[in-house]
Order: C-alpha cells, then structure tokens, then sequence
C-alpha cells in the first residue's frame, strides 16, 4: 500500500482535511459545532460497518440513513451551505475572473469615488463626536434588494446633512442600517442579520454584530459609529477594523471602492 501512494493521494487528503476544517468553523460560529461532532461520528462509524466489518444488514440500513440523510442536512444548514458558498465565490481571484467574464474590469473615477465617500466620512466623525450611533452598509457587486425591502425607501443624494439627520436620537429610523448602492441612499431603518460568531470581543454591541453579519453574506462594506465610546469601526469580508480615524476610514473607503 505504501509503494501505491502517491502525489493525487497526498492532495485528496489534503482537500478532504481542509473542507473539514472549513466546515468545523461554520458550524463554530454558527453554534452547531455539536451537531457536526455527532454527524463526523455517524460517518466514522458507518465506514466501520460498511467498510471494515462489512456487516451487510446493519450497513444497509445505514446506507439508506445516509442517502435520506443529505436531504435532511442541506435543510437544516441551508444558511451555512449558502455562507461557504458566498465565500467561495467571493474570493478575490473569483472576483477578478467573474469581472473579467463579464466585462465590466473598469474601476470608478477617482472624482466620484471621492464625491460618495467624503459625505460618509465627515458624517461619521461628526456623529462619533456627538457619540450618536449609526450603521452604514455600502453595497458592492452583491445586490442587497432583499435588506432594502425591510426598511423604509428613500433614494436621495448622499449628504451628510442628510445622514446626520436619519441617524438622529429622536429619529424613528436611527436604530436601523442606511443602504447605500449606486452613489445614492437607497433606504435607512433596514434590518441585517446578526452574526453569531462567538469570537467577537463583548465590548462590541448589536449595531457590530449585524455588521459582522452582512458581510457574511456580502462583499459589502458595513461602517458602525459606536454610540458607547463614538469609536468608528468597519467590516470588510467578515474582518472588523476598529477605532479608525477619518484619514484611516477614507483610505480604507477609496481603496475598496476604487
């Protein structure tokens, strides 16, 4: 068996050892860690049956378990199935061949990023200063009709007057996330998903976990005034950068969108 081992065997324990690692970690962060302990032990112990002790009865009623049982699992993880998905496709070099396919490798100019961007930096520190919460999502290539849909519309010119004022204490849409997509504020009040992710440091509130949480699912980009400590921070590809300074968040904002 040894002199039948070769490089292909070597790479197909790698791939297996790295999805089961990648797996390991969606169920973490999605608090089902147990659930794929209990379904890595099925497995080992139906390759026992079926494979060591070929026991022909009891391996056959496993094997029908197993066939039945995929269906039942890309139910009960549709959402973790959908996130390694996301990620998948959203990996930078996919990213750059899906532009390349579709033809659309032009980057914005550097005037217009900066029109879109600026409004956004000034109303963050104004609002950081005043200690008034606020989160910000700016769509990139993934659409986020979806998140637009549970908040109130309103497609105006970004503004920081305008900012300011949606994400007001006495304002009725400040608790919620303001939308921004195609140089325009496309709606406010909007509900996101919260992440789960058990690492994020406690100091961090809920307006830092919906963040977290849409860039999960997006290649957005989620900006969070702290109302506690007026700290701005932004999430990027499931990665928080934190305590930022106008400089730093016009730079991170020029290069990501650029």
């Amino acid at each position: 068996m040894f002199f039948e081992f070769g490089i292909k065997d070597i790479v197909d324990i790698v791939l297996v050892a790295a999805m089961l690692y990648y797996a390991y970690r969606v169920m973490k962060e999605s608090r089902s860690l147990a659930v794929f302990m209990g379904i890595m032990i099925f497995i080992v112990l139906w390759l026992l049956v079926t494979q060591v002790l070929e026991m022909k009865l009891l391996g056959s009623i496993m094997d029908k378990v197993v066939s039945v049982g995929v269906i039942g699992l890309v139910i009960l993880f549709q959402e973790d199935i959908r996130k390694f998905l996301y990620t998948l496709g959203a990996h930078e070099r996919i990213r750059a061949l899906r532009r390349m396919l579709a033809g659309s490798d032009k980057t914005q100019d550097g005037e217009q990023v900066k029109q879109t961007i600026m409004p956004i930096v000034m109303s963050c520190m104004s609002m950081g200063r005043k200690k008034v919460g606020a989160l910000i999502v700016i769509q990139r290539a993934t659409p986020l009709d979806d998140i637009v849909a549970t908040g109130e519309r309103i497609d105006a010119n970004i503004s920081q007057q305008l900012i300011e004022n949606i994400f007001f204490k006495n304002s009725p849409l400040h608790d919620g996330a303001m939308i921004i997509a195609s140089d325009r504020i496309r709606a406010a009040g909007c509900i996101l998903p919260v992440s789960h992710n058990l690492d994020i440091p406690k100091e961090l509130g809920l307006r830092h976990r919906a963040a977290l949480g849409i860039t999960h699912e997006s290649d957005c980009i989620a900006i969070v005034v702290s109302e506690e400590t007026g700290g701005i921070s932004v999430a990027i590809r499931s990665e928080f950068q934190l305590r930022l300074s106008a400089e730093k968040l016009e730079s991170i904002l020029t290069t990501e969108l650029a």
